[in-house]
């Protein structure tokens, strides 16, 4: 792989939400986009790693796919392992790790194929060993078929660099925006969550309004790579602006007192204070703003035990009478663990769609058009 080359990249989503986040893709046109068993797909070279890091809302972590090649046994991938022009890629004088999973193939042991790439690398370029090291190598042996890529985000990317306070059970800014997607939310209109935690929903949508990238403010793993040029990643960062005022303001509360404190801190840190407002209030005491409606996105809470269903219904049916009688021509997006619980609401759902991983549940996005 060269500094300049066209390489497979691959975009990780949360399973169920592939779809969205290759319509996030096709807005910065990125090249080939296809959507694949746990994200999406595209190619480009190390300028395309760099910009999927920094613009992309949906995307979990980027990885840049190095090699691919059949190993039926370690032997065979230790000696292509070593093959692999890992001085292109990776510093001598940065510690990377390998991280490697086996299915369906007749290697199975996960440990002793990342023990074999760990080696090749070592006795290519002489790099260290770290279980703490920001670089990371990811093996993938599915059918025979192993795939190497560099992991060149680090950190997970729904860690923005300017969230430090969060909710109980909060929900991943990545998927936060992927929801607001489905739900056709574009930044052109107002949002309210009326049950707003930590402020993920809210913040979010400010940032896409205002056109604030979610990479601004930290840092990457690929900048740690023999491939980065950090003149040309400061031209990638300066191209697309420094954001703008949005034309309507974005509104969260929350009965919790801890909660708005939090998501009025996260705000200010994200640089979207000026035009978002959190209060305290019940679900009952929720008000649609003046001016054109827009769309209410809500997290609920929701329990893993089948006890809290009964529990929770008052809770999802006073949403729905509050919605229905004051946020008449509002959209509604719910996201619940279970459709009785929507069902509580008495709003107009259409048919969901599938279910997501989260927090090790599975949540469901249930939405309406227009309330009456």
């Amino acid at each position: 792989m060269s500094k300049d080359g066209d390489f497979e990249i691959f975009l990780m989503a949360a399973p169920g939400l592939e779809a969205a986040l290759l319509a996030e893709v096709r807005t910065h046109r990125f090249k080939a986009s296809k959507t694949v068993p746990g994200g999406v797909s595209v190619r480009g070279g190390w300028r395309e790693v760099w910009k999927a890091n920094l613009v992309l809302r949906g995307a979990g972590r980027v990885v840049a796919r190095v090699a691919q090649f059949k190993a039926f046994h370690l032997a065979e991938l230790d000696k292509r392992a070593r093959d692999i022009a890992w001085g292109e890629v990776l510093r001598r004088d940065v510690p990377f790790q390998v991280e490697a999973s086996c299915k369906s193939s007749r290697i199975y042991h996960s440990g002793a194929a990342a023990e074999r790439v760990e080696k090749a690398i070592r006795a290519t370029i002489g790099a260290a060993v770290s279980e703490d090291a920001e670089v990371g190598v990811r093996v993938r042996i599915e059918h025979d078929l192993c795939t190497i890529g560099i992991d060149t985000s680090g950190e997970l990317l729904h860690k923005r660099g300017h969230k430090e306070a969060v909710s109980k059970a909060p929900m991943r800014e990545t998927m936060a925006s992927l929801f607001l997607r489905q739900c056709g939310y574009t930044g052109t209109e107002p949002v309210v969550d009326p049950m707003c935690g930590s402020g993920t929903f809210v913040i979010e949508a400010a940032e896409i309004a205002a056109g604030l990238r979610p990479g601004r403010s930290r840092h990457f793993a690929f900048e740690q790579l023999a491939t980065f040029d950090a003149a040309a990643w400061q031209l990638v960062r300066e191209a697309g602006g420094a954001g703008h005022r949005p034309e309507f303001k974005f509104y969260g509360s929350d009965r919790d007192a801890g909660a708005i404190a939090m998501s009025q801190a996260n705000a200010e840190r994200a640089g979207v204070s000026d035009f978002t407002e959190f209060a305290r209030l019940t679900v009952g005491e929720v008000v649609a703003p003046e001016g054109p409606p827009g769309l209410v996105i809500v997290n609920p809470p929701y329990g893993a035990r089948i006890g809290d269903r009964k529990s929770l219904a008052p809770l999802y049916r006073a949403l729905g009478q509050r919605l229905l009688a004051g946020f008449s021509g509002w959209r509604v997006g719910l996201i619940t663990t279970e459709a009785v619980l929507a069902r509580a609401t008495a709003l107009p759902f259409a048919p969901p769609g599938p279910p997501v991983p989260h927090g090790g549940l599975r949540v469901t996005l249930f939405q309406t058009g227009p309330l009456p």
